[in-house]
């Protein structure tokens, strides 16, 4: 039976073994390094000090007036050799040796080795100078000094030689005691690293979660290759409420900087629409609560749904390892697509009832001609169609703008089968030419005007008024270039303080059971286009007795984003 693989080290065991690796490479370098600088101390120290007592004993007058007076070896010898090993055990010495000019012994530990010839150089002594060196005598290897004792002292003839030294045995005794503190030092040195070894790589097996490299680089790699192809924007956010990550998707749809200017700084500090804000801060809803979902959010160039989570980190994470989750899908055109939808439901259902109407009409002026009526007949379809004909020649003739004539065409059906009646308002004159000189996109026309126009004729219907109710609207360039939509309802009109509200995302005058999604949007929308073509908007008091809505979009300063959808009511 096979052995199950073995699971592959985590990341913080592979970081503690390398650790521990270089640890030893240093330590043993170090204590090595530490012993070679030992080992040459030990020798520099021993030839300074027998250096120091070789020249002590050249310099003492026993020594110097033994040497002038010329005695005999054996004489000489014993009136020295009680004083140099005297010396000798007192410094520490391997050994003081007191010699003649060509060599002769007359001092050494050895009495035997007393009377025969020195062992090692004497030459450089001889010329009056200091010989250093490492030589084998009679007692092994040793680090010895000879220098010179002169007659006078200072001066005069070479009349012996004093040789100091410390044999190699001796100076291995005291390296040795310094090469256990060394390895001491060394092995605290190691278990201090090996501690602090072990403590990184528990920090990094928390950070880490215990994973494998490969493990590690694989849910790297996916996570990031998951995050660039998601089409919705992601963004997740810390306990403390600053930005962790942002996804492409989301970087385009927020339109962002970099990754290094983002990261680590609080929504409100990146310039985004406050309701975004609000969505990415969170609490999310009225009840104070962090969870989302498919929140209607406007910025300055689209319409996002956005929905918030809070992030559950994985069992092990460290501490501030969650925080809130929100993604964010761009309804944008969907949104443009499902007004164009309702407006053209819209217009259906009003040119059924007018096709309705008309038929009743027409099997009036039918039942006239089969009563011997005709005259009367040709009358009455005479009159309805000049009616028809009157309306259509009125947008036509001022808006010769063929998108925006259709929308007041079908505004006027939808208006007037809701008893509101819609005038052109003299001095309204928009074509083409005049769109194009002040660079505003068609659509962008519809977004103001659609919406303004549905929202007055719910306010003039939820108004009725003696004289009928009605909405006017006027359409034109100024001579300046810029674009000019004003819209008067004879409904209810608008509080001041509804006045400043009214643009905000969410804002209607329907009661909730009256609100079916998309309510509060349409205002919204109409804000987001003067903001993107940094034009004005003005709520006023009507001469109809309603609000008046008076919308200017200066001339090419249309943004190059895409622009808002149309359609929708407030």
């Amino acid at each position: 039976m096979s052995r199950p693989p073995r699971a592959p080290r985590s990341v913080a065991a592979h970081l503690m073994w390398w650790q521990v690796l270089v640890v030893l490479l240093l330590v043993a370098t170090a204590v090595a390094l530490a012993a070679l600088d030992a080992r040459r101390d030990a020798r520099e120290s021993a030839a300074a000090r027998a250096a120091a007592v070789a020249t002590s004993v050249a310099d003492s007058p026993d020594v110097r007036d033994v040497a002038v007076s010329g005695v005999a070896a054996t004489e000489a010898s014993a009136e020295l050799q009680p004083f140099a090993e005297q010396v000798r055990r007192e410094t520490g010495t391997s050994f003081v040796v007191v010699m003649a000019p060509d060599g002769t012994r007359w001092t050494h530990p050895d009495p035997a080795q007393v009377g025969r010839t020195y062992l090692g150089t004497r030459a450089g002594a001889l010329a009056g100078g200091t010989v250093v060196e490492t030589y084998t005598g009679t007692l092994g290897p040793s680090v010895r000094v000879v220098v010179p004792v002169r007659a006078d002292g200072t001066t005069g003839d070479v009349v012996a030689l004093v040789s100091t030294g410390i044999t190699v045995a001796q100076l291995g005794q005291g390296f040795a005691a310094d090469l256990r503190v060394i390895a001491l030092a060394g092995l605290g040195v190691l278990v201090l690293a090996v501690g602090g070894s072990a403590l990184v790589a528990r920090r990094a097996r928390r950070i880490t979660l215990g994973l494998a490299g490969p493990e590690l680089a694989r849910l790297v790699t996916t996570y990031d290759a998951v995050l660039r192809s998601v089409r919705e924007g992601l963004v997740l956010l810390d306990d403390a409420g600053r930005v962790r990550l942002v996804n492409d998707a989301a970087r385009a749809l927020l339109d962002l900087p970099p990754d290094d200017e983002v990261l680590g700084r609080t929504p409100g500090d990146l310039g985004l629409a406050a309701g975004l804000v609000r969505v990415l801060e969170g609490p999310a809803d009225a009840h104070g609560t962090a969870e989302l979902d498919d929140e209607v959010v406007l910025t300055e160039q689209r319409v996002l749904v956005a929905s918030a989570r809070t992030a559950r980190p994985a069992a092990g994470a460290p501490a501030g390892a969650g925080g809130r989750v929100v993604t964010l899908r761009d309804r944008t055109d969907l949104l443009a697509l499902t007004d164009e939808l309702e407006t053209t439901r819209s217009l259906a259902d009003a040119l059924r009832s007018q096709a309705h109407e008309f038929a009743n009409r027409l099997h009036t002026v039918v039942a006239l001609v089969e009563l011997g009526r005709g005259a009367e007949a040709v009358e009455l379809a005479t009159d309805e169609l000049a009616a028809a004909q009157a309306l259509t020649d009125r947008v036509v003739g001022a808006v010769g703008e063929p998108v925006v004539a259709a929308l007041l065409l079908g505004a006027s059906a939808r208006a007037a089968e809701r008893g509101v009646e819609l005038v052109v308002a003299d001095g309204s004159q928009l074509d083409e030419g005049d769109l194009a000189r002040a660079g505003v996109p068609v659509r962008d026309v519809l977004t103001v005007a659609g919406n303004l126009l549905d929202n007055a004729v719910d306010a003039a219907a939820a108004r009725p008024r003696p004289l009928g109710a009605v909405v006017r609207v006027l359409l034109r360039t100024d001579a300046d270039g810029a674009l000019r939509c004003q819209v008067d309802d004879s409904g209810p009109g608008l509080a001041p303080d509804d006045a400043a509200r009214a643009f905000r995302r969410g804002w209607s005058t329907k009661a909730d059971d009256e609100r079916p999604q998309g309510r509060g949007l349409g205002l919204a929308l109409v804000g987001q286009a003067v903001h993107r073509h940094a034009g004005e908007v003005a709520v006023t008091r009507s001469d109809l007795g309603g609000a008046r809505f008076a919308v200017v979009l200066p001339a090419g300063r249309a943004a190059a984003a895409a622009p808002a959808t149309a359609g929708g009511a407030a």
